[in-house]
Parts: structure tokens; C-alpha cells; sequence
């Protein structure tokens, strides 16, 4: 694959121009990681809301029926359900890690194997969050392992 930039003062918007024989999966995949930048997922924290860009947050989770977006220092809530920020940021490269998280897989900095086939990842933050069996399949085959 061959990637050109050209910079341009006068432009007024950053324009993305991809040539290609066939728009195949992989020019598809790349058009959807390209239009996830411009997306951003609400979240409040201290009775403000705050427009998160996908790549800073590290991974979302349920609890009692609330979901909370997790970046490197704060926690934001989101009134959008947890598999409605799935299918939103799948693109991005976040994945389900149990029926009551997901992760970006950009953010995981070390995994290693837990009790009864869960996986433990280390997020780029420090932070532990696990993976269920249920789930580890899905990431084991991702990372060709």
C-alpha cells in the first residue's frame, strides 16, 4: 500500500482521497476506522457533558444498570446502552469483553491468562480489566494466538 500526504494551508477541511483497484474488506475496514475520528461519544461527569473522542477512552462498563466510559483519569457516564456503543465503536477498534465491558484494543498494554480461561489485560493507564472465557476466544484468534 502506498500513503501520499500532501499538505495544503488553503484547504479548508482535511479531505481523505483513497484510490483503489476494488474496494475490497480491507479498503472498507479502513474507510470505517477513518470515519470513527470524527465521531465522539458523550459522557457527564460532574453535571457537564463532555464530547470524548473514541481513542482516549480505554473501556466502558455496566454497572446497575448505568454505563461508564473510563479514559486515563476521569470516568464519564453515558446515557447509551452498552451494545449501542458497541456497534458504534467497533470501528475504532474496541471489542466485548464480557457481557458488561468493552475494550479498546488500542489501549491494552500487556495481557496475560487468569483463572477459569479469562484473560487479565493491563490497560495503557495501569488499570486490570478482565476478559471472560466466553470472550477470550474472540481476542486469543485477533492477536493470532
Amino acid at each position: 500500500m502506498k500513503i501520499t500526504i500532501q499538505e495544503d494551508p488553503s484547504l479548508p477541511e482535511t479531505e481523505v482521497l483513497i484510490r483503489c483497484r476494488q474496494a475490497d474488506r480491507r479498503i472498507q475496514k479502513l474507510l470505517a476506522s477513518l470515519q470513527i475520528w470524527d465521531k465522539k461519544v458523550a459522557g457527564a461527569r460532574a453535571g457537564q457533558t463532555y464530547l470524548l473522542e473514541p481513542e482516549k477512552i480505554l473501556y466502558l462498563d455496566t454497572v446497575d444498570k448505568k454505563t461508564f466510559l473510563y479514559t486515563a483519569q476521569e470516568v464519564y457516564e453515558t446515557p447509551l446502552r452498552l451494545y449501542e456503543l458497541e456497534e458504534r465503536l467497533a470501528p475504532a477498534g474496541f471489542f466485548r469483553a464480557s457481557k458488561s465491558a468493552i475494550v479498546n484494543f488500542n489501549a491494552i498494554r500487556s495481557l496475560r491468562p487468569d483463572l477459569g480461561g479469562r484473560l487479565r489485560l493491563t490497560l495503557r493507564n495501569g488499570e486490570a480489566v478482565y476478559v471472560s472465557r466466553q470472550y477470550a476466544a474472540g481476542l486469543k484468534k485477533r492477536l493470532g494466538l
